[in-house]
């Protein structure tokens, strides 16, 4: 019989007990479950590459290219300019302004900008 020699754990080098690795264990325990929530999503054990994106309805994994109108796990049809990622929502079009509303307001302030002027300049010169 031969003798082994006695396990030992496994080193993760010169850090104590204190280090901010050992010392947070058990803390974010509800991030951790939401990761484990997101491993069980349709489509993620299949894999996929950096360019996917998740579907806003079911949190299925779901490939840019080629491009889908409808998620392959549930149907529901992809917005197009909206895209979900891992830990950011992603809007490629810029919100509408409110320029149209303000343009009556602008004209206003100009047309009493150069009523003013004229009036002054009347009263200086005339």
């Amino acid at each position: 019989m031969v003798d082994e020699p006695p396990k030992t754990p496994p080193s993760f080098g010169n850090m104590s007990e204190h280090h901010w690795s050992r010392a947070r264990r058990g803390m974010n325990q509800e991030a951790l479950d939401y990761y484990r929530q997101r491993s069980q999503a349709p489509g993620v054990a299949e894999g996929g590459g950096e360019s996917n994106f998740y579907c806003m309805e079911c949190s299925g994994v779901i490939p840019h290219l080629p491009a889908l109108k409808a998620c392959p796990h549930c149907g529901v049809a992809i917005e197009g300019g909206v895209r979900r990622y891992f830990n950011w929502v992603e809007m490629n079009e810029t919100p509408r302004g409110d320029a149209a509303r303000l343009l009556p307001l602008l004209l206003l302030a100009l047309l009493a900008l150069a009523c003013g002027a004229f009036f002054l300049l009347r009263w200086l010169f005339f």
